[in-house]
């Protein structure tokens, strides 16, 4: 049986469309009415991390896990890590962070990352490791201002991420949970160009067939946006993440995924085609 965790957020989500269309798959969460996804072979089990014997439940019989966690004040991967070690669970894929592996970010999230990591490494457990640059959908947080007004508001308009379309995470993910020669292996994602906001933009006023302009927010703006969302050590992190694509830093393209999957990886246009209907056409 494979368990697949974030089943409500955008890769585990994925992850679970593609998995339950060929086999059964469990499918973690705190809130079972958040679960879309339904069939014969969906099974959903209730639990949060931080409850160790509904866990232990969720886990019985499992050989696979997909894991997914995503706030570094809680220690979710440690509790889950306990928890399949004890129900015999062989293999853990895991949605860490392509910043983990680059020695210059030193970044909270990137910390917590690289801590969840050795965790999982020390555990005895085989793994496999999914290190994503920024997802593209993260431009969906642009969707209410250009739909209300077309506009794009955002720090460092000109600086490049080498962004991946959550799909092909998804579909790196259920290759790892699925097909053996992955444990062991890090898998670093990437889109197959870097792109800046002011280009993401531009794709979507093309796919939107409306213009789309850039108003470019100070550091200390971009914060205050964030800490409508994140608390304060989070917005820090993102801050620190923000200059270092300033810099350049996050703009190089990696050949992984072409490597694994013998496809290359969706551009954004294809990403903000397929997504237009959320910002408003």
């Amino acid at each position: 049986m494979i368990l697949l965790t974030g089943v409500t957020g955008t890769v585990g989500r994925e992850v679970a469309r593609l998995l339950a269309s060929t086999r059964p798959v469990r499918v973690l969460a705190r809130d079972p009415a958040r679960v879309t996804l339904s069939g014969r072979g969906v099974e959903v089990a209730t639990a949060a991390y931080a409850d160790h014997d509904a866990l232990i439940r969720a886990l019985d019989g499992v050989r696979t896990a997909f894991l997914v966690t995503n706030d570094p004040t809680r220690p979710d991967d440690l509790r889950f890590v306990a928890a399949a070690t004890e129900a015999g669970v062989r293999h853990v894929v895991k949605l860490s962070a392509y910043a983990v592996g680059e020695e210059d970010a030193d970044d909270l999230i990137t910390r917590w990352q690289r801590a969840n990591e050795e965790l999982i490494r020390g555990s005895g457990l085989d793994w496999t490791f999914l290190r994503p640059r920024a997802f593209m959908s993260n431009t969906l947080a642009w969707a209410p201002s250009i739909r209300a007004e077309g506009v794009v508001r955002t720090l460092n308009p000109h600086s490049a991420n080498a962004c991946v379309d959550p799909r092909d995470i998804a579909g790196i993910a259920a290759l790892a949970l699925t097909e053996p020669g992955h444990a062991g292996r890090i898998h670093p994602l990437t889109g197959p160009a870097a792109v800046t906001p002011a280009e993401q933009a531009a794709d979507l006023a093309a796919v939107l067939q409306r213009p789309v302009r850039i108003e470019e927010l100070t550091p200390d703006q971009a914060a205050v946006q964030w800490s409508r969302r994140y608390p304060d050590p989070v917005v820090e992190a993102l801050l620190q993440s923000a200059a270092r694509q300033a810099r350049g830093l996050k703009a190089a393209v990696d050949p992984t995924f072409e490597q694994v999957t013998g496809r290359r990886p969706r551009p954004f246009r294809t990403w903000a085609a397929d997504h237009a209907p959320a910002f408003g056409r």
